[in-house]
């Protein structure tokens, strides 16, 4: 945020620069652009930032610190409520002025202050995503140094960004063989299950007589247990393949 110039106030005298500034930025909000002299839009610039800053948090207490400076309710209304979302994705630098030549009579420089209400351009996008991937980078190398700095005992200023890449794999590998094994035990697990189940329906078909109900339905039990062994001994295979 841009800094008050140093020099004499506006206006006759303290309380004057407060009320010039106040109806400076009111006006600003109201038409989002407003021509004044540049001595004006220098000292109005941070000030009319600062209250978009309070605008931009939204709160209670925003509102109220912001009312003690522009007075009229439509004006701080407009400004938390459409102002300020569109300066979200800014982090600064809501306002721009351009310079438009002397004015007539006194020949003071005059400038054009607006808002800058245009979206973040898609390149300012990229650099800051690109700045967040970069921070996080870094916090996953400094986390893994640290690992490695404790797995071998040693300070951590003494372990270098290599072998905490080469401990940064050594954990994916053994991380990828411990779910192979899991997924392999479940299989045998489901097909040792299977196995029984059909072993314990054949059981029950022979010591049931043969023609019987009991026995057909025994029989199609039996049946049923072969396909699901046999699609679990397939299921075995296509995993360890």
């Amino acid at each position: 945020m841009p800094t008050p110039t140093k020099g004499p106030r506006l206006g006759g005298g303290p309380a004057h620069e407060r009320l010039i500034l106040a109806n400076l930025a009111t006006q600003l909000f109201e038409h989002r652009s407003i021509t004044t002299t540049q001595a004006k839009a220098k000292r109005l610039r941070p000030f009319a930032e600062r209250l978009i800053t309070f605008a931009k948090r939204g709160d209670l207490a925003a509102r109220r610190r912001v009312m003690t400076v522009v007075r009229d309710k439509t004006v701080v209304h407009e400004l938390f409520t459409d102002i300020a979302p569109q300066m979200a994705q800014r982090d600064g630098g809501y306002t721009r002025t351009t310079k438009i030549g002397p004015r007539k009579g006194d020949n003071a420089p005059m400038v054009v202050i607006e808002l800058v209400t245009e979206p973040v351009s898609a390149r300012q996008d990229v650099v800051r995503e690109a700045t967040a991937a970069t921070g996080r980078a870094s916090r996953d190398r400094d986390e893994a140094r640290a690992s490695a700095a404790e797995a071998a005992d040693v300070p951590v200023t003494q372990v270098d960004d290599a072998d905490a890449a080469a401990l940064s794999e050594a954990r994916a590998e053994d991380s990828a063989t411990e779910a192979e094994d899991a997924a392999g035990r479940a299989d045998t697990e489901a097909a040792g299950d299977a196995t029984a189940d059909a072993e314990t329906a054949a059981g029950d078909a022979d010591v049931l007589a043969p023609g019987s109900s009991d026995a057909e339905d025994a029989d199609a039990a039996a049946d049923a247990a072969d396909e699901v062994t046999t699609a679990a001994e397939d299921a075995e295979k296509d995993s360890r393949s």
